[in-house]
């Protein structure tokens, strides 16, 4: 394999099997870099490692470390490939001295853990639109001035209640633990933030003590703590049921953004206003569909005459048709009864027969020698006496 190949196989090696842990040792050769990263080297009586702490983690340290200081590391271990350097890279340094407390620190972080007390499943939400706003932190407290700066430019009606306490000093952790349980005795407010600014582990470790994880555990109020910085964590951040970054975090968790309601208002005006216009434009156009199906009475009686009318003239020629029709058919039969009227036959010098009985004779042989007979002619009628009889004459 080539060298950067094993350099880079080494490197993978140790970072996978070392995890971040603490060490102890005197810092040597230390240089801050125009990129502002720290190089420095950790020694012992026996033995000495090369260390580099970037920026963006140094930033977060209350000290410069010094040639000769006894320093504590958090920090992990890797190879520098270009060099083929063992070196550590440092996530935190404190002073020497810190590691008691850490082991404490952590100690009863486990302990509280193993009861539970750390669990989301016991967290309640905060509420989003508290009536009132508790804080437990010190009169003087700059933690104080930010949190009271950010709940009035968030929501400046909000009352908020002040449970004061040290934060810091010998007992102020039961003073912090009295407080949150006169809060939660009063019942004053739906949201209880407990904060204090940054500081050193020491500065913070009231926030680390039993007493007061267990009386934020009690407190039946919601809770966010606001201790310290962004990267700072203590027990209080654990048992609370909201943990915030700093004091004005915690504040913004705690209220509602007034400028975000009114957006949110001013949004919901415009959906509102929007649907409602929809709305009426969908009804005014099934106004307008059955108003081009209305008729006024006037027009509809005006429709109604002319139908009608219409009717009336309808009527009025199938009637004329009707007795065109019946005056044709009279006609032909007053013809066809014209041509079968005997009179008619008479006119072209025919004669009708009668018996003196009035039967009429068509053969001569209802007749006999001597009858008396009446002829009807065309005009007027004669009486007659028959002479002579002649059967079967040929036509």
């Amino acid at each position: 394999m080539t060298v950067t190949e094993l350099n880079r196989l080494a490197r993978d090696v140790l970072e996978q099997n070392f995890p971040l842990f603490w060490l102890t040792g005197e810092v040597s050769n230390f240089t801050r870099a125009a990129s502002g990263h720290w190089y420095f080297s950790l020694k012992d009586a026996s033995a000495q490692v090369r260390c580099v702490m970037f920026k963006g983690r140094n930033s977060y340290v209350d000290f410069t470390p010094r040639e000769g200081d006894k320093i504590e590391a958090r920090c992990t271990v890797t190879l520098y490939e270009a060099r083929g350097d063992f070196q550590l890279t440092v996530e935190f340094v404190q002073r020497a001295g810190l590691g008691a407390l850490f082991e404490a620190f952590e100690k009863l972080k486990n302990k509280l853990s193993r009861e539970g007390l750390f669990d989301d499943a016991i967290k309640r939400s905060i509420p989003a639109q508290p009536k009132k706003i508790g804080i437990v932190t010190s009169p003087d407290a700059a933690a104080l001035r930010d949190v009271l700066t950010t709940l009035k430019r968030r929501m400046p009606n909000i009352p908020v209640i002040l449970y004061p306490t040290p934060v810091q000093g010998q007992g102020a952790a039961q003073s912090i633990a009295n407080a949150i349980h006169q809060a939660n005795a009063r019942a004053e407010c739906e949201v209880l933030i407990i904060c204090r600014g940054g500081g050193s582990i020491e500065d913070l470790w009231q926030f680390n003590e039993e007493i007061v994880a267990r009386a934020i555990a009690s407190c039946a109020i919601p809770t966010i703590s606001g201790v310290g910085h962004e990267t700072d964590f203590t027990i209080c951040d654990f048992v609370a049921d909201k943990r915030a970054a700093t004091p004005t975090a915690a504040a913004e968790l705690a209220s509602p953004s007034r400028e975000g309601l009114i957006n949110a208002l001013k949004q919901l005006k415009s959906q509102l206003s929007r649907n409602m216009q929809f709305i009426l434009n969908q009804h005014e156009q099934a106004l307008d569909y059955l108003a081009r199906r209305l008729i006024s009475p006037t027009q509809q009686l005006a429709q109604q005459k002319l139908q009608l009318e219409q009717l009336g003239y309808r009527l009025h020629a199938a009637m004329q048709q009707t007795l065109n029709t019946k005056q044709q058919h009279v006609l032909r039969l007053s013809q066809n009864l014209a041509h079968l009227n005997p009179k008619s036959v008479l006119t072209r010098g025919y004669a009708l027969v009668q018996t003196k009985s009035g039967a009429i004779v068509s053969t001569s042989g209802q007749l006999k020698s001597g009858d008396e007979v009446t002829l009807t002619l065309g005009a007027g009628t004669a009486e007659a006496v028959i002479q002579n009889i002649r059967h079967n004459i040929n036509r």
